[in-house]
């Protein structure tokens, strides 16, 4: 399976729903948080080709986008295909 990350802030509906989604498909992913380090902000926005919003979520080096991108993916049953 591949390595999932997803950059999140505080108090972020996006990102509880992303987790939610990932808990409901029982996929396992490393949350970065970038409200606790300086630099992260900047690291995610980098990583994402400019995107400011969160959360930012990547399958290994894929950058899937954030929780719509998602939500899409898991909707159209890619989700699974992706992550093999």
């Amino acid at each position: 399976m591949k390595s999932i990350i997803m950059y999140t802030g505080p108090m972020c509906n996006f990102c509880d729903a992303a987790k939610r989604l990932f808990a409901r498909n029982n996929i396992s992913f490393k949350e970065i948080d970038i409200s606790t380090k300086d630099g992260l902000r900047d690291e995610m926005i980098q990583k994402a080709n400019g995107k400011r919003t969160i959360p930012q979520i990547f399958f290994d080096d894929y950058h899937v986008g954030g929780y719509v991108e998602l939500r899409e993916l898991e909707k159209s049953g890619e989700l699974n295909n992706i992550l093999k």
